[in-house]
């Protein structure tokens, strides 16, 4: 005859990881863009501007392959940190790229691309971040 035994299995909550800051976040990103050696980096603080995000990360590559890799590493750094991103637009062409991230939201950009569509001029009331020196 055949017995069945039960055990009872106890589950141990895993506590939700808390995201650092949205600055914190955004600084990151820059620094990640810089050590991938990104052009012209700014932070702007677009808390007073819009409710729609907090930060605007923005930064140039100068080739395809260069703007992939600032996508990319950016991802993977704020991945590492608990965040997720929402969307990416623009990867394929590799003119501007867009990733959003709830509250950041980060802009990699090719030289004519960035003079043409100036942000930071369309955005000129927001705030620039000292993002070298904040959100360690």
């Amino acid at each position: 005859m055949n017995t069945a035994t039960l055990t009872t299995v106890t589950t141990v909550p895993i506590p939700a990881r808390t995201l650092s800051s949205a600055l914190a976040r955004a600084c990151l990103a820059a620094r990640t863009a810089a050590d991938n050696k990104a052009r012209d980096i700014v932070v702007l603080d677009m808390r007073a501007c819009t409710p729609l995000f907090d930060y605007f990360v923005i930064a140039t590559g100068t080739s395809r392959r260069q703007i992939h890799t600032l996508a990319e590493e950016t991802d993977a750094a704020l991945h590492a940190e608990g965040d997720t991103r929402i969307g990416i637009e623009g990867y394929e062409a590799s003119k501007w790229v867009v990733q959003d991230y709830g509250d950041i939201v980060i802009h990699v950009f090719d030289p004519d691309t960035r003079d043409y569509y100036k942000l930071e001029e369309l955005w000129a009331d927001a705030t620039k971040v000292d993002w070298e020196g904040e959100g360690d």
